[in-house]
Formats: structure tokens, sequence, C-alpha cells
């Protein structure tokens, strides 16, 4: 089966250097909040791009910890997507803020910024961008917006790990942005972790106390804050696997251009790669087809794993039924969100797996 995933694909070479790194942290004597982590930040920092870089426990609390710190509260609504894992509407919801559902572009499954100019209120506090399956989102457009009504732009870069914009990476056209480096990420740790990236001052300090119980000096406690930090032993091996990032993004390329080259069926439809290929950093492949379960039924047969990402959306989940969202509807997200379907993409994937995927797909009789 060609997973989605393979972890056991890691060469030798990281495996060792992620030994080697695991001995470290156990002989320093220091599991969280040490050294290791100290190094993480500020080579995550250098390599994204950002000013300051402030590990937390994963992505979720990472949207969470930068909402809180920009004053986002009760009585505060947040414009996002309903495209998007639920962790970003968790983080808006702990907040106490409310989020309002934007509807997004069909080519990208990306936030649409004309459906976002509809959903602004007077009670807006910030637009939370999600660059979806590795895309960067309409940056350029939405930080104009946002200065123009004097709202924040927030990042979820959860997906897009080296995705740039205008020549500009993402996780910098925000007030901050949110990093996830669950397993499966372009940039994956052994378990979960999180960062959130800014370039203010004001917001790296206010994150650190957050993440730490509220916790400015030990037993000082100004406000109330998250158990949300990175340990030592996830540091130490995202700090091997970054050296490995570049290359990774680069295969992840090659792949998703194979796939867009080869897949040619008159009933699904690639989502069209971007002109300046810096946009997409490729955490997932995806297509749209209106017969997608039988689709899926026919890869697996086989050989090929798909899922879909994400079928329902934000709106349909019982939490959220009555949330805000553009008084224009939802379109585009439901037909979207109906039709979604992930190949395998990943770093290890062989040429030959890849035209097994190819074949799969243009074999298939639906």
């Amino acid at each position: 089966m060609i997973t989605m995933n393979d972890f056991k694909r890691d060469d030798e070479q990281l495996v060792a250097s992620e030994l080697a790194a695991t001995e470290r942290v156990l002989r320093s004597g220091w599991w969280v909040l040490g050294p290791e982590v100290r190094a993480f930040e500020s080579e995550w920092a250098s390599w994204s791009g950002a000013r300051f870089a402030v590990g937390v426990a994963n992505g979720m609390d990472a949207l969470e910890i930068g909402l809180r710190a920009i004053g986002v509260g009760p009585g505060d609504e947040v414009v996002t997507t309903p495209m998007t894992a639920f962790a970003t509407i968790l983080a808006i919801l702990r907040c106490g803020a409310a989020p309002v559902l934007a509807d997004i572009d069909a080519d990208t499954g990306i936030i649409d910024p004309v459906s976002v100019e509809r959903c602004l209120t007077p009670r807006t506090r910030a637009v939370a961008v999600v660059h979806l399956y590795g895309q960067a989102g309409p940056v350029e457009a939405l930080s104009e917006l946002c200065r123009s009504r004097g709202i924040h732009l927030v990042e979820d870069c959860a997906q897009a790990h080296g995705a740039e914009a205008s020549g500009r990476p993402c996780g910098t056209w925000g007030s901050f942005a949110g990093w996830s480096f669950y397993p499966t990420k372009n940039l994956g740790c052994l378990g979960d972790g999180g960062a959130l990236s800014t370039e203010s001052e004001e917001i790296d300090a206010r994150a650190r106390v957050l993440r730490n119980y509220g916790q400015s000096i030990r037993y000082h406690h100004p406000e109330v804050g998250l158990n949300s930090r990175l340990d030592e032993l996830q540091a130490a091996i995202l700090r091997e696997r970054l050296k490995r990032l570049d290359a990774w993004t680069a295969r992840r390329r090659q792949v998703a251009r194979a796939y867009a080259d080869g897949i040619r069926h008159p009933s699904v439809r690639v989502l069209p790669l971007p002109s300046d290929p810096r946009r997409h950093v490729h955490h997932l492949f995806v297509v749209t087809t209106p017969v997608r379960d039988a689709l899926q039924g026919h890869l697996k047969e086989r050989g090929v794993e798909s899922l879909f990402h994400y079928p329902i959306p934000v709106h349909r989940q019982d939490p959220c039924t009555d949330i805000g969202r553009d008084p224009a509807g939802l379109a585009v997200a439901e037909k979207h969100a109906a039709e979604c379907l992930s190949l395998p993409i990943h770093p290890g994937l062989t040429d030959a797996e890849i035209d097994t995927v190819v074949s799969a797909v243009n074999s298939f009789r639906g």
C-alpha cells in the first residue's frame, strides 16, 4: 500500500542523528524549557524569517496563546475559514471569542478576501488566514484589508512550513503565526509540538508568560496562562529534522508537479498549482471529484491510500451550527468539502510509486 505518510522511510543517517540528539537530552538532565528549546526557537525564527519564535506544546496552543497575546477575548469576533482542521476554531473559542466563517476560493480551498470583507463587523478583532494544504493564502490582499480596518491579521501556518507569498515568508505577514510540528507536518517531531512566531517584542514576551502558567518569574503569575511548553526532547528532534526540511520541500514539489502533469481524468480536477512554485510546499496534494467515494475505493483496490481534508466544514460540526458566517453563504466551501480527496505526497515516495498513483487515478472508470 502506498500510504499518505511513511515514517519508517527516514534514512539511517537521520535516525542516527535523532538517536544522538535523544541521548544528548537524556544526559543533559534538563528536559523542559532548556537549551534545546532555546536553540530551536532561535533556529526556527531564523529559518522561517521571523524575529522571534516561542516553542509551545502544539499548534492549537500556538494560535490560542497568540490570540490572547494580541488581546482577543470575549465579545470579539475572528473571521476565518470553514475549511480547516478544527483546532483553528477551538483556539478562537478557547479565547472566549466568536469565530465568523468566510467562504473560500475554489482553486485553492483558502479563505476568499471578498467574502472576508462581507464578514467584518465592529466586533471584528482579527482575520485568521489558514495556509491550507501548504499553499500561501491571499495575504497580500488580506494584510491591506486588515490595515485599512485597524484589525489584526493572524496566520495559521500549521501546513505551510517554508511557503512564501510575493517573496516574503508565510508567517511574517500578520501580527503572529501559529505553527504545528505534529508528526505528519512538513516539519514534524515525534509527538506533539508547536511554535508561535512574531515580529513583535511585546507579543513574544507575553506568549512566553502565557505558555508557562502565566508566570512572569518563578512563582509570580500576573495572569491566567496555560501549561503549554515544548519539551527538550522534541526540540532536539526538530533541530535535526529542520536540517532536512529544504530538501524535503524540494521533493514534495517534484511529486506535486508529476501529479499535476500526469493526472488526466474527466471526473478528477487537480487544484491548480500556483504560477510561483514558492507559494506552495505541498503538505497535501488535493483533487476534487463528484464521485469521491468511488474513486477512493478504486485507489484502495490499486494499493493507494487516500484521505479527505476536510469532509465536514466547520459550520456543519455540532458545536458550530449557530456561529456567524458570510451573509452570502458558504457554497464554495460546501462543494469543496463534499468533493476533496488527498493523494499521498511525502518526500519518501519513489518515482515508481508516483507513477502508480497517477496510473491508478487515470484508470478509474467513474
